[in-house]
């Protein structure tokens, strides 16, 4: 088990606040896909995958329908994927996702939540050497597979790292691999319970407990903002 194992131990900190903000961050990700491969999951693998995130987080069924449906309304507001870079206190490097219809209103919260929190934010591409793009598949086991051998498959279309996690499979690999991993997956009967994109620190900062405290007050309030999608940083959590 490499990299990948210990950055997910080590992402403790509260991801979303409650059920509603699950459901709005799956509604903006499959509206988005659908507006930009179509309705139908058959023909869409990304739309496919999104639709088996949100069953895996109980989003009713209703709720996915009309996340799809709005990709085809005329009055649907287009989200866009921007990304914000910046250092929190200590030193800390932290990566903000945000899917927003307003980049002017987004920029000025996050800005807000990196200056009230001793922060600053920074320029786009600045931490491009501290973070790695990867995706990430957790898939269910399968009876009788090897998975030795399963790792094995896998490099051949991309993998990095592949372990178990409870009843799961992770398998994480370099962001531009995840078509050809999804293809072998479904193709091979395998059923993916969820997928993720994620940036992972080349390498961890450590700071003390009391630091900690400090730099999770900015993290989880950029997590509460309905524009922010994910967010990372290089912060070594305390056991």
């Amino acid at each position: 088990m490499g990299r990948a194992f210990e950055f997910r131990k080590a992402r403790k900190f509260k991801r979303w606040g409650n059920m509603a903000k699950v459901f709005t961050k799956l509604g903006k990700e499959i509206t988005m896909a659908a507006k930009a491969g179509g309705g139908d999951p058959s023909t869409n693998p990304r739309l496919r995958l999104l639709i088996q995130n949100a069953k895996s987080e109980n989003m009713p069924k209703e709720n996915v329908e009309r996340a799809i449906k709005k990709a085809t309304e005329k009055d649907t507001k287009d989200y866009k994927e921007m990304v914000y870079e910046g250092k929190a206190a200590f030193g800390i490097a932290v990566l903000v996702e945000t899917a927003t219809d307003n980049p002017v209103r987004t920029v000025a919260n996050v800005r807000s939540y990196f200056n009230k929190y001793n922060g600053t934010l920074g320029t786009t591409g600045m931490l491009d050497y501290l973070f790695e793009r990867k995706c990430s598949f957790k898939v269910e086991k399968k009876e009788g597979i090897n998975l030795e051998e399963l790792e094995f498959e896998l490099i051949d279309f991309g993998a990095e790292d592949v372990f178990e996690e409870d009843q799961f499979i992770m398998i994480y690999a370099e962001f531009t691999s995840f078509g050809p991993i999804q293809k072998y997956l479904e193709e091979n009967g395998f059923i993916i319970s969820t997928f993720e994109f994620e940036r992972i620190p080349t390498e961890m900062k450590e700071v003390s407990a009391e630091q900690q405290i400090e730099v999770d007050k900015l993290l989880e309030k950029l997590e509460e903002d309905e524009d922010v999608t994910n967010v990372f940083h290089n912060m070594k959590v305390s056991e």
